[in-house]
């Protein structure tokens, strides 16, 4: 019978970093928001021209930010911390909106608040806020992130 699980813990890869006492690691990330109808032509058409600015924060390596709704596979002699686009899908018949992305480095944290440091960020989230209906309780917006505005989901399968 199946049981729930916990997700797997992070995993540790090698780092080229000049610090090796330093180890990278490497979470899964699956998130899911609601896209109000009437933005769902909308959406599609400012996620088919990222503005570059956002595109590059995402695909910045360390130290600048490593977050995007996306998947990112390491390899050696890649900068530290990296994240990149892989997807956001939507359902039509409920409006979800799924997102998945991969982060490998060394403090996510900190890395995802540099990534809110950044304006142009921020203009593409409160833009693509408006677009959509959190579905966690007291969530205000992407930028303040307490409660996150896109929910967390929980890995229950995970093939390498």
């Amino acid at each position: 019978m199946w049981q729930p699980h916990s997700p797997p813990p992070p995993r540790v890869t090698k780092s080229p970093d000049p610090e090796p006492s330093k180890q990278k690691t490497a979470r899964r990330f699956a998130q899911i928001v609601k896209l109000k109808p009437e933005f769902v032509d909308k959406y599609k058409e400012v996620h088919a021209a990222v503005w570059p600015e956002v595109l590059q924060q995402i695909k910045s390596p360390h130290p600048r930010p490593s977050y995007a709704q996306g998947i990112h596979t390491y390899r050696p002699g890649e900068l530290p911390s990296q994240c990149a686009a892989d997807s956001i899908s939507h359902e039509p018949g409920t409006g979800i909106l799924f997102a998945r992305f991969k982060y490998v480095g060394y403090d996510y944290v900190g890395d995802m608040e540099r990534m809110r440091e950044n304006p142009k960020v921020r203009e593409w989230w409160a833009m693509t806020d408006g677009f959509q209906e959190s579905l966690v309780p007291g969530a205000k917006n992407s930028e303040s992130n307490s409660p996150p505005w896109w929910k967390e989901m929980e890995e229950v399968f995970y093939l390498e």
